[in-house]
């Protein structure tokens, strides 16, 4: 059998590799263009366009040397773990106390949930709440809010469902009990799906401040975005750090400054990403196709 090597392009394949090409190029180079201005000298980084300009690491290191920084990484790298495992946990449990029609009022808990993913109560209420609950400077704040996820529980539900039930009435023969089916069972099969949540929870987690903004004001308890966020928006003289100090003296550039900080937030999520990728679209794909 000859195989034919030459394969004919015709002008609408070189088009759609065009667009394809530049559409990549458009959606990566503004995060190549943060990184070489952060890496380059504070003086000359407003000219950094192809390549950073005087390479320089100097705003890293004012910003590494904050005081509160090795604290603040544990702060986020902690809750960003124990907040993706929590919420991984509970939401399974509950998406498979979901698939059970003996359940007194599944239609209606189901629905209460659901709701809960179109309407809130708002800001005020939701503080008010957070205080009640004792949670206003309390560690577990970045934890137990987060613990349930209507929409992962709405995708988990739907898999466990799509599983022929003969599986679990064999193991409830061999006297498997709930846990034991969950487990050995629905979990090991939904393996794509559990990564793809796990990335998810620990993205959103990892990103969020919002909470230490409102309810944490003890700097030990804040997280690494909460103090480089301080960073680039405290104006106030009498709370300035050394990097606030040394931008107010013209010694680092302020937008400098604000990219080596996006660098430092996303970076470590970056490293994460490539391990996990390669589930997503089977995870979403599990998840959302019911058999």
């Amino acid at each position: 059998m000859v195989i034919n090597m030459k394969q004919k392009f015709t002008f609408f394949d070189i088009v759609n590799y065009f667009v394809y090409i530049l559409i990549t190029i458009i959606s990566i180079y503004p995060f190549y263009y943060v990184v070489i201005y952060s890496i380059s000298n504070p003086e000359l980084a407003s000219r950094a366009i192809l390549l950073p300009k005087g390479f320089s690491l100097q705003t890293y290191k004012t910003i590494f040397s904050l005081n509160n920084i090795v604290g603040a990484f544990g702060i986020s790298v902690l809750r960003t773990f124990l907040g993706a495992a929590v919420t991984v946990i509970c939401t399974s449990f509950l998406a498979y106390l979901m698939t059970k029609q003996e359940m007194f009022a599944r239609q209606l808990v189901y629905r209460f949930f659901v709701i809960t993913m179109y309407i809130n109560a708002g800001l005020i209420p939701w503080y008010l709440t957070m205080r009640a609950y004792g949670l206003k400077d309390n560690f577990l704040l970045y934890i137990v809010p987060g613990a349930v996820s209507a929409y992962y529980m709405i995708l988990i539900k739907t898999y466990m469902e799509s599983l022929p039930a003969s599986m679990e009435e064999s193991a409830r023969i061999d006297g498997a009990g709930e846990l034991t089916i969950l487990t050995r069972i629905y979990v090991p099969l939904a393996k794509a799906l559990y990564a793809t949540f796990g990335l998810m929870a620990v993205v959103g987690v990892w990103n969020s401040y919002y909470e230490a903004l409102l309810y944490i004001k003890e700097p030990g308890r804040q997280p690494i975005q909460m103090l480089l966020r301080k960073i680039v928006f405290t104006q106030n003289t009498a709370n300035m750090t050394n990097a606030q100090v040394m931008i107010s003296n013209g010694d680092l550039n302020p937008l400098n400054v604000q990219y080596a900080c996006i660098i430092a937030t996303i970076g470590p999520i970056l490293l994460v990403y490539p391990f996990i990728q390669k589930y997503f679209a089977q995870g979403m794909q599990v998840g959302a196709v019911k058999g």
